[in-house]
């Protein structure tokens, strides 16, 4: 029997996994072989009357979004381009295509931006919260 965590964790992973493979077009891992590419301890949270929604962000050459947080837990793949990123207390870095992040529920999102002046970078974010609230919150 799932439970609704199982149900929205596998929720997540096939939302995450759909692109992955038609971002990097690369071959399949021969039948029965995995290959991780992230992973993340949960917090732990009660995901009572929560959703998960996939959003396609495109930053175009240099944009940025101002500094946020989210009220759930955020997953993001690198689809595009490259991605400079600081969350919480983490240093900034740049993640590439392939890559993933994680937010922490209510964790500051100080930077997201676009690492190229010249290129647009695309990411996938997965955002699981509790129905009816604003997915993304102006930084306090």
């Amino acid at each position: 029997m799932q439970t609704r965590r199982t149900l929205i964790e596998s929720t997540a992973a096939m939302l995450l996994l759909a692109p992955i493979a038609s971002a990097q077009n690369k071959p399949a891992p021969p039948q029965g072989r995995r290959n991780p590419i992230f992973q993340q301890d949960l917090p732990h949270v009660s995901l009572d009357n929560w959703s998960v929604t996939a959003v396609e962000v495109a930053y175009g050459p240099g944009e940025g979004s101002t500094s946020h947080s989210h009220p759930g837990i955020t997953i993001v793949y690198v689809l595009e381009g490259e991605v400079r990123s600081q969350v919480g207390d983490q240093p900034e870095r740049t993640y590439t295509v392939g890559e993933m992040f994680f937010e922490n529920p209510g964790e500051r999102h100080g930077v997201s931006r676009n690492a190229s002046d010249t290129k647009g970078a695309r990411l996938l974010a997965i955002l699981l919260a509790e129905k009816g609230k604003p997915l993304t919150s102006p930084a306090e």
